[in-house]
């Protein structure tokens, strides 16, 4: 495909100085697109989501060992629960069989046996009751642990924030000062030559650029002989468009024309 004409598209008039304005906005335009991109990546950004997603991974392991300490707190209680019930049982029978109530071999013999129970059933619930005990307290660690790792990456987060606050605060106050620039600057440019300038900055990222040295400082490419000729001998007020790259062309006193 052929390169378009250096006068490619509609011409467009416009005085000279309204054209080197346009320098002035796209220097403008382009410090507050560089802010914008500096406020998107901020390295805080990366590292705040990172550790919202470490957070949000231990706090799952969180729940989970809460939610076991529950279960093992309450098993704790239905074991000690079950002890004195059967200590309470061993206690009433040895009061029968201290007291001499039971006088019958027979039933002697029954009590006797019944208490040699308890007491190996005793020492069996005591022994779970102890495993409970110790599994209840490897869980509260495991809790306790996580939670401090918990609260170490909240400290961060906290940090994090205010410094990725503060850095947006200082980009918004230069994007401010330079959307302010800017409408100065885009006060001086016809209607008709904003709204080209902007089609093109929009399609290509700059809209305008400065002619120096044979160069179009748009896509920095050196313009050849016939192209120059044909710029050179274009109107003043006529605003000329890059044979290259179709951005606008901003003529200065080095273009070499």
């Amino acid at each position: 495909m052929d390169r378009p004409p250096a006068g490619y598209g509609v011409t467009v008039k416009a005085d000279p100085t309204a054209q080197a304005a346009l320098l002035d906005l796209q220097a403008q335009d382009s410090l507050i697109a560089q802010l914008q991109h500096r406020k998107n990546t901020l390295p805080e950004l990366a590292k705040i989501t990172e550790l919202e997603a470490k957070y949000k991974d231990l706090d799952g392991q969180r729940i989970e060992h809460d939610t076991a300490v529950s279960d093992l707190s309450r098993a704790q209680k239905k074991a000690d629960a079950e002890v004195e019930q059967v200590k309470t049982r061993r206690t009433r029978d040895e009061e029968r069989l201290n007291s001499g109530a039971v006088s019958n071999p027979k039933d002697l013999a029954s009590l006797q046996h019944e208490l040699v129970a308890l007491e190996r059933r005793i020492s069996t619930l005591e022994d779970e009751e102890l495993e409970i005990m110790e599994a209840l307290e490897e869980a509260q660690a495991r809790l306790t642990n996580v939670q401090g790792d918990l609260d170490g990456i909240r400290v961060q987060l906290d940090e994090l924030t205010a410094a990725r606050d503060a850095a947006i605060a200082a980009i918004d106050e230069q994007a401010a000062e330079a959307q302010a620039e800017r409408t100065s600057s885009a006060a001086g440019v016809p209607a008709d030559l904003t709204t080209l300038y902007d089609k093109i900055r929009h399609q290509y990222g700059i809209g305008a650029a400065a002619l120096r040295a044979r160069r179009c400082e748009g896509c920095r490419l050196e313009i050849n002989g016939a192209d120059l000729r044909e710029l050179a001998a274009a109107p003043e007020d006529e605003v000329l468009r890059c044979p290259e790259c179709s951005r606008i062309l901003v003529r200065t006193p080095e273009s070499g024309l």
